[in-house]
């Protein structure tokens, strides 16, 4: 009786122990996103610890992340988004007029060259192409964004919402600076991070951008091969068939939702591509 008297206090013991340490032991779990400002300057803090065991230098991270705060307009952006919402006539009413494909068709013709190389190389048609151009950013026109784009991030991957979906896109903004392809003050664009001409996110910069002007740079702010290639290469990259259709129902018409998940943006770009063609 005196020994199992011993065994039961010295489990008693032991699990004392383990509460007493997780008591004290942070919380992954409570850690790992948040939604409120409250929290979002320990979140930080592990995060650099993450990426810092990823590999990305000390030096990286301070001029990456030093200064970088909760962004609430970000928070209050993605809780408004309301043009997803409107039926595919109104959505390509809105996003699609005749100054649109006019300007459309005149891009066409001034980079035809380009274009058709881009074409021969990745299988993906001219007419795909400017139309993911156009209604992404006007031809450019509307792509240079006014937000800190590692703030906009940071601040989504910390926010519960879709925090596991902007986390890896964070991580591949610390590799963009860590490589030297844009400076933090440079990562500047939409209020979801998007990124220059054809607003990649940073996972897909970071997998898909390509120096086509061969400069030495994947530039997707200012150089129109690179944004163009970059744009053919993420579509190859998703399994686009060359030479098939684009239209709602075909392989090609999921690898536009790739592009962009909602059907009424995707069902605008295959349609104006098709009234480009």
């Amino acid at each position: 009786m005196r020994n199992v008297h011993k065994t039961l206090a010295r489990a008693l013991t032991l699990i004392a122990a383990i509460a007493i340490f997780a008591a004290a032991a942070p919380s992954a779990h409570a850690a790992s996103c948040g939604k409120s400002a409250g929290g979002f300057s320990n979140w930080l803090q592990d995060f650099k610890a993450d990426a810092r065991a990823k590999g990305v230098s000390d030096a990286t991270l301070s001029r990456a992340l030093d200064g970088v705060g909760y962004d609430k307009n970000v928070i209050r952006r993605d809780r408004s988004q309301k043009s997803f919402k409107l039926s595919f006539e109104e959505f390509y009413k809105r996003r699609v007029g005749s100054y649109l494909i006019k300007k459309a068709k005149s891009k066409l013709k001034k980079h035809a060259s380009l274009l058709a190389g881009l074409e021969k190389k990745y299988g993906v048609p001219a007419e795909i192409l400017v139309s993911i151009w156009g209604l992404e950013t006007n031809f450019g026109k509307d792509g240079s964004g006014k937000y800190n784009i590692i703030q906009a991030i940071a601040t989504l991957a910390y926010d519960c919402r879709r925090s596991d979906f902007f986390m890896p896109h964070l991580h591949a903004a610390m590799r963009i600076v860590h490589r030297g392809d844009m400076s933090p003050s440079q990562l500047r664009g939409g209020w979801a991070g998007e990124i220059g001409q054809v607003q990649f996110l940073p996972g897909s910069y970071d997998k898909y951008a390509v120096d086509y002007d061969g400069n030495g740079r994947r530039d997707l702010v200012s150089s129109v091969p690179d944004a163009l290639a970059s744009t053919a290469n993420f579509l190859k990259g998703h399994g686009w068939v060359r030479g098939a259709p684009w239209g709602q129902g075909t392989a090609n018409y999921g690898v536009i939702k790739d592009w962009n998940r909602a059907d009424v943006y995707a069902r605008t770009i295959a349609l104006m591509a098709e009234k480009l063609r």
